[in-house]
C-alpha cells in the first residue's frame, strides 16, 4: 500500500500539464494547492498503514502464546452450555402466559414442545428457557439445561473472574389487598401464600439467586419472606438446589432444597401462578406449601421424535411441607390423632415421586402436554401408616400465527389428584380409630391473551374429602369453588390482577355448610434479572 501511495505522489505532477511562460501567478498557486492536498493524503495513508501494521504485530503474539499453552479470554469456556448457538436470547417475563416471539430459524418448526417459537420459551417465571431440562438439543444431540436469558436491562452479573462464573440477582415483591364476607379467612384459602387476612397482605417477598456453579453445575436459590397477620416476619429457604449441566444420554441431576415434580402448578412459585390463590385440591392434598424438601432427583429425557421424559425423586418428607407424608401436624395433632414424630427407619419412610411428562406439537401454533405423578411414602399417623397420592395434568396452548409478545393467546389447563391416606390411632394405639381416607379433586382453567399485556382467567375448582366418623378437622371438609380474574402486565417487571372467588363448603359430620365471597387485588413488582424455570 505503501508503495502504491508513493507511485501516486510520483506521477501526480507528471500528469499535471507544463505551465507555459506565459502562465500567471493564480495557475502557479492551484498546483501549489494540489501538491499539498497529495501530501496529506500520503501523510494519512501512511499511518493507517502502521496502525494495521501494528494490530498485526499484536495478532502474532497472541497466536504465539496460545500456540504455547496460554489461553486468550476469548478461548475460555462458556460458564453454562447453551442449548444451541443459534438460539436467540429471549425477554425475561412475570406472567406464565406472555411468550417471548422471534423469528425462527428457516426450516426450523415454528413451534417447540413448549408450544411456543423454537428457540424460545413460554415462561412460569420471570425468564425463559430454551428446552425444557434435560431435553435433546437438535444441534448438539446433549440435553440442555434451564439457563437464564434476558435483554440488556437484565444482563447477568459477573461475580468472579474471566466470565467463568455468573450469578442473576432478583427481588420479586408480590402483595395483595383482600376483602371477603368470612372473617376466617385464613381457612378458606389453603395456600400459605395466599392473602390470610382481610386488608393488605405480604405472603410472598422473594430474593431469588441464580448462576452458573462451573461449567458442569449451575445454582439455583430461592429466599422467601412472609408478613403473618401480626406483621411479623417470617422467612423460608423456599428452594436451594444444584444440577448438572451437560450429562450424556439426556439424563439430568438434581440435588438440595427444591419443589417436587408432581404436576404442573407444585413445581412453580406463587408469583408465576395464573390466580391469587392455591387450588383447593393442591392445597389440602400436597399441603400449603406445596410438595417440597431436601432430597435428589434423576430426570431423563427419552430418544423420541416427540418430547418426552422421565423423572423420579425421592425427598425426606417430614414437616409441613411434606404436608401428607411425615407431617407432625400443629401441636403434635394431625388429622385428629397423636402424631409418632420419628426419625428415618429406612428407605420405605422417604417420599419417592416418580412423573412422566409428554408434549406433542398439534400445529404450528398449537401444542398439548400430558403427565402423571405420584407420591408414596409413610406418614406420621401410626407406626406403619402409609401415603399414596396420585396425579394426572393436561395442558394445551393456542397462540396466533401473528402473535405480538406472545399475545393472542389461548390456554387451558387441569389437574386431578386422589389421595389415599391411612390414619393410624397414633402414639398410644387406642382412640381413635384407625380410618383409611379416600380424597380427591381436581381444578380446571382458562387464561385468554385478548390483548398485548391484558389476561382473563376462569377457573373451577372441586375437592371431595371423606368423612371422618371420629374425628374433628376442619381442613376435613368437600368444598368447591368458581374464581375469574383479569391481569395486567404493564411491563415485563410489574402486575396487577383482580380476582373474584365464590366458595362453597358442605357440610359434614362436625361442620355447617357455607358459602364465601372474596375479592382480591394484587400487585407485583420484580427487580433485576430473575432465573429460569422449567416450562
Amino acid at each position: 500500500m505503501t508503495t502504491l501511495v508513493v507511485i501516486a505522489s510520483h506521477h501526480a505532477p507528471a500528469q499535471t500539464p507544463t505551465p507555459a511562460a506565459s502562465a500567471t501567478a493564480s495557475d502557479v498557486a492551484a498546483l501549489r494547492e494540489q501538491v499539498e492536498a497529495l501530501t496529506e493524503m500520503v501523510k494519512a495513508l501512511q499511518q493507517q498503514v502502521k496502525d494495521q501494521q501494528t494490530l498485526l504485530e499484536k495478532a502474532n503474539i497472541v497466536q504465539l502464546l496460545q500456540s504455547e499453552g496460554t489461553p486468550s479470554v476469548a478461548s475460555e469456556p462458556v460458564p453454562t452450555p447453551l442449548p444451541s448457538a443459534s438460539v436467540p436470547q429471549a425477554f425475561p417475563t412475570t406472567d406464565t402466559s406472555v411468550v417471548a416471539n422471534a423469528p425462527t430459524a428457516p426450516g426450523a418448526p415454528t413451534v417447540n414442545a413448549n408450544g411456543t417459537a423454537t428457540g424460545q420459551f413460554p415462561t412460569t417465571d420471570e425468564s425463559v428457557v430454551a428446552t425444557p431440562a434435560g431435553a435433546i438439543s437438535p444441534s448438539s444431540g446433549t440435553p440442555p439445561t434451564e439457563t437464564s436469558t434476558g435483554s440488556s436491562l437484565t444482563q447477568p452479573i459477573t461475580i468472579a473472574g474471566s466470565g467463568k462464573n455468573y450469578m442473576n440477582i432478583s427481588f420479586d415483591g408480590m402483595f395483595a389487598l383482600a376483602g371477603s364476607s368470612a372473617r376466617d379467612l385464613s381457612h378458606i384459602e389453603v395456600g400459605d401464600h395466599d392473602p390470610q387476612q382481610r386488608g393488605f397482605n405480604a405472603r410472598n417477598i422473594e430474593l431469588a439467586f441464580d448462576g452458573a456453579v462451573d461449567p458442569y453445575f449451575e445454582g439455583f436459590a430461592n429466599i422467601v419472606f412472609k408478613l403473618d397477620n401480626d406483621n411479623e416476619t417470617e422467612v423460608e429457604v423456599e428452594e436451594a438446589f444444584m444440577q448438572t449441566t451437560n450429562l450424556p444420554f439426556g439424563l439430568q441431576l438434581k440435588g438440595g432444597q427444591f419443589f417436587a415434580a408432581f404436576g404442573r402448578i407444585n413445581p412453580t412459585h406463587p408469583h408465576t401462578w395464573d390466580f391469587a390463590d392455591d387450588p383447593l385440591v393442591h392445597g389440602r392434598l400436597l399441603g400449603p406449601d406445596g410438595l417440597r424438601g431436601v432430597g435428589a432427583q434423576i430426570s431423563w429425557t427419552l430418544p423420541t421424535p416427540w418430547y418426552s421424559q422421565l423423572i423420579l425423586g425421592s425427598q425426606n418428607g417430614r414437616g409441613s411441607t411434606g404436608f401428607s407424608f411425615r407431617n407432625p401436624g400443629d401441636n403434635g395433632i394431625f388429622f385428629g390423632r397423636e402424631t409418632t414424630d420419628r426419625e428415618v427407619r429406612g428407605l420405605q419412610d422417604f417420599v419417592w415421586i416418580p412423573r412422566w411428562e409428554n408434549s406433542v406439537d398439534l400445529s404450528p401454533t398449537q401444542v398439548v402436554l400430558a403427565g402423571v405423578s405420584g407420591a408414596f411414602g409413610s406418614n406420621e399417623t401410626g407406626a406403619n401408616a402409609r401415603t399414596q397420592i396420585y396425579g394426572g395434568d393436561l395442558f394445551y396452548k393456542w397462540k396466533s400465527a401473528h402473535a405480538e409478545g406472545g399475545f393472542p393467546f389461548v390456554k387451558w389447563q387441569t389437574e386431578v389428584m386422589y389421595r389415599r391416606f391411612e390414619a393410624g390411632r397414633g402414639v398410644d394405639e387406642s382412640f381413635p380409630v384407625a380410618e383409611t381416607f379416600h380424597d380427591w379433586g381436581l381444578y380446571s382453567q382458562v387464561l385468554w391473551g385478548f390483548h398485548k399485556g391484558w389476561v382473563a382467567g376462569l377457573r373451577g375448582d372441586y375437592l371431595h374429602i371423606q368423612n371422618s366418623r371420629f374425628t374433628d378437622d376442619e381442613d376435613r371438609q368437600s368444598r368447591s369453588r368458581i374464581s375469574a380474574n383479569l391481569s395486567w402486565y404493564p411491563t415485563e417487571f410489574s402486575k396487577l390482577r383482580l380476582q373474584y372467588n365464590h366458595d362453597f363448603l358442605e357440610s359434614n359430620f362436625f361442620l355447617a355448610d357455607r358459602e364465601v365471597d372474596s375479592v382480591f387485588l394484587q400487585f407485583e413488582f420484580i427487580l433485576g434479572a430473575h432465573g429460569a424455570h422449567k416450562f
